[in-house]
């Protein structure tokens, strides 16, 4: 008994500087752009401190922003569901084939703010009411709003955008300006301001705070602050790598995940649109234009009829719809 004690001790003395040393399982973060842009600052770059310092050694979220892993912002989906990165940025907007439901997230009008639509469109991932997400894990779903309209050359009213050609997040919101008399195109944020300066498009829809971060600024000067929807927006993990890690690996990135990411993101984004439209406002190189009270009319009518349009075009839409409406109405009754 003395020799089996003996031998079984060596062997946990053996075996024990093996398990301290242990390399913990890296896990690739990826970012398709500067990590000076609000999406990284703000939320992926915490996300991933706050994990590799609670994961006791066990897992090491390793960052590559830049577009190191790939430029590409469309192709970031791809990327995560290919393992050449673990987890990543992404706009479903750019792969609408891929995330169909998130139509129902896009009308102009439906939200009051950016934190409704993104408390919204959080709780309907976690609900498992949107298609395509089935194959991630959802560590944050935000929603960018309060989204204007920013060009190149002189604009005052809603007549002077007619003809124009204009980058836009998605066909929900290019419809809708389509039916205007605006020429839609649905581009990556960050080949936005190459576009314009080309002339290939005459200015962008973007947020207050993508307007400085991807370069638009620059060669934009007028600023007509209609109201139109939200473009959604996630930062997803690869499912099975997700589910392959050690229990404890899983909730120490729970833990910084769901809910309590999308609120980060909504701090910071909040802040960063409303500094920025008061920095817009403030600057005389610079016009910020409102709707006038008939082109606001004009806008509404357009607005409701594409969501009745859209309601009829699949017997799944309506009860989206409801899906969205019931969320909307929870979040304003205090629930």
């Amino acid at each position: 008994m003395t020799n089996a004690l003996a031998r079984c001790a060596v062997t946990v003395a053996v075996l024990l500087p093996v398990a301290a040393f242990a390399e913990p399982i890296k896990l690739k973060m990826a970012y398709f752009s500067s990590d000076q842009e609000p999406p990284y600052v703000s939320l992926m770059e915490p996300f991933a401190e706050a994990v590799n310092r609670d994961a006791g050694g066990i897992l090491e979220i390793v960052p590559y922003p830049g577009g190191v892993l790939g430029r590409n912002y469309s192709q970031q989906v791809q990327q995560v569901l290919d393992g050449v990165a673990d987890m990543a940025w992404i706009n479903p907007n750019l792969t609408p084939e891929r995330f169909p439901d998130n139509e129902a997230l896009e009308f102009p009008g439906l939200f009051r703010d950016l934190r409704e639509a993104s408390l919204v469109f959080s709780r309907l991932v976690a609900a498992g009411r949107l298609r395509g997400y089935e194959d991630f894990f959802v560590i944050a779903a935000g929603a960018n709003h309060s989204l204007i309209i920013n060009t190149r050359p002189p604009v005052e009213q809603l007549s002077d955008l007619r003809g124009k050609t204009l980058r836009v997040n998605n066909q929900i919101e290019g419809s809708a300006l389509k039916s205007v008399g605006i020429k839609p195109v649905v581009v990556a944020v960050n080949e936005a301001a190459l576009a314009i300066s080309r002339g290939t498009l005459d200015g962008a829809v973007v947020s207050p705070n993508a307007l400085f971060a991807y370069g638009v600024s620059r060669i934009t000067r007028f600023h007509y602050d209609v109201p139109l929807g939200a473009a959604p927006l996630a930062f997803l993990m690869n499912r099975q790598k997700f589910e392959s890690l050690p229990k404890a690996g899983q909730d120490v990135i729970r833990k910084y995940s769901g809910e309590k990411a999308t609120e980060q993101f909504i701090a910071t984004y909040d802040a960063s649109n409303t500094q920025v439209m008061n920095d817009l406002k403030a600057d005389p190189n610079r016009h910020v234009i409102e709707p006038t009270p008939a082109d606001l009319d004009v806008l509404h009518t357009v607005f409701k009829s594409g969501i009745e349009r859209w309601r009829n075009e699949d017997p799944r839409n309506p009860q989206l719809w409801n899906a969205v409406k019931a969320e909307i109405a929870k979040l304003r009754s205090g629930d």
